[in-house]
């Protein structure tokens, strides 16, 4: 396998709780596939597992673009899913789909971590 793109993103989850406040479900619709709105309104703090799905979201648009893509990828473009066991993983939808076979990409990782303060992911795309 080739190395196509790599992302990097870490964001504030003070400032998630702060959207969240102040947008709610409209929020939540714009960023997040009902999936995902799903699995993060079902934890006790919600905003650390909605900033680690903006962080992974925003990860693989910065891998996609470095991998050479040149589309605009939407929110909802990318979902973060899971394995059976709990492995987070990304499902490309509609532009970001395109973009991916555009590069050929066959393999993405993802990686996600938060504390109470920040979230994070890591997004490594293949070909």
């Amino acid at each position: 396998m080739t190395l196509v793109g790599v992302g990097l993103d870490l964001v504030d989850v003070a400032r998630v709780e702060q959207l969240l406040d102040r947008y709610g479900d409209r929020a939540l619709r714009r960023l997040l596939t009902p999936r995902e709105q799903d699995y993060c309104l079902s934890l006790a703090v919600p905003a650390r597992h909605v900033a680690a799905r903006i962080a992974a979201k925003e990860a693989a648009y910065k891998a996609l673009v470095q991998g050479g893509a040149r589309r605009v990828v939407w929110w909802l473009d990318t979902e973060v899913v899971r394995d059976p066991g709990g492995l987070p993983s990304l499902s490309f939808h509609d532009r970001a789909r395109q973009s991916a076979d555009e590069l050929k990409v066959s393999r993405s990782l993802l990686s996600l971590t938060h504390s109470d303060a920040a979230a994070g992911a890591v997004v490594l795309l293949f070909r």
